[in-house]
């Protein structure tokens, strides 16, 4: 199966036509024609219904294209390995991220990225829930959690420190909590689907459950209702440095247990060679991790 082929089915599916395909790739429309034809040639069914102006995928080339975008970006990463004597990351990047985590780390790297690397493209999914990175089709997840048994490949990038916070006016309205048995008593902010928090006291976990009035799907639903007083949220340090500096909330401090700490992790499927686009992409934010939450999460 000649690769050129190959890129050419895959460029048209992105470009919409196969003028569009050939003006992307630099070559005549026919050779681009010829080339598609060569491609249903090789595999033995037709791939697509096109006329002048539009094309459409048959149902055979539906099935086919996340095969034909896996060969070219495997080539891709593949040459791209021998260009330079440098690590220069290429094709697509899947990246499944936390919706804030995303934001405050991700979306700021992700031009000097793409300058670095002129052959890299990124996707980015902002979402707090875990994907099957198998069959959502992701190179990689950052989770922020704690990670249950796999057969993904986990390494761990930094510490995730948390605080109790509310707003003052929450706090002068209903009172600050001191113990967790208090806390029990509060109107918490979790996660939709979190049944309780973890804590750490006197060394050892306890659980307090949560039966919450409210709860959202993202993170920054908990964090914008505790910012206009409606409970006690659990976030991140780096989530809420400058609302704790501003006054916007405040912290709410236990006597008889802490919030227990969980990490970062980078999240990928398990290969015998991690590609370039991942461990650049990797390496790229571990370096914000390091100097943005060593010392204050």
């Amino acid at each position: 199966m000649n690769i050129q082929d190959v890129l050419v089915f895959t460029t048209a599916v992105a470009a919409g036509s196969l003028s569009e395909a050939a003006r992307r790739l630099g070559m005549p429309s026919m050779t681009a024609t010829r080339r598609l034809a060569a491609l249903e040639a090789t595999v033995g069914v037709r791939l697509m219904h096109r006329t002048t102006r539009s094309l459409s995928l048959t149902a055979e080339g539906e099935t086919f294209l996340p095969y034909a975008q896996a060969l070219v970006e495997n080539t891709e990463e593949a040459l791209a390995q021998f260009n330079s004597g440098t690590q220069k990351a290429s094709g697509l990047l899947r990246v499944s991220v936390p919706v804030a985590f995303g934001i405050q780390f991700v979306a700021p790297l992700v031009p000097q990225l793409l300058e670095a690397h002129p052959s890299l493209r990124i996707s980015l999914d902002l979402n707090d829930a875990l994907p099957d990175l198998v069959s959502s089709g992701m190179d990689l997840a950052i989770r922020i959690a704690r990670l249950k048994d796999s057969n993904l490949i986990a390494r761990k990038l930094a510490d995730n420190p948390r605080v109790l916070v509310a707003s003052p006016d929450y706090l002068e309205k209903y009172g600050t909590p001191r113990t967790l048995e208090e806390l029990q008593q509060h109107d918490c902010l979790p996660i939709a689907n979190i049944q309780q928090w973890n804590f750490i006291a006197d060394g050892h976990e306890r659980h307090m459950r949560l039966n919450p009035r409210f709860s959202a799907t993202s993170i920054e639903g908990c964090h914008a209702v505790s910012i206009a007083g409606g409970g006690i949220a659990l976030l991140a340090n780096w989530n809420v440095k400058k609302d704790l500096q501003s006054g916007r909330l405040v912290e709410v401090k236990l006597e008889d247990a802490a919030p227990q700490t969980i990490a970062i992790w980078a999240v990928y499927p398990a290969r015998k060679l991690l590609p370039a686009k991942v461990s650049v992409f990797i390496s790229a934010l571990q370096d914000v991790l390091d100097k943005n939450t060593s010392g204050n999460g």
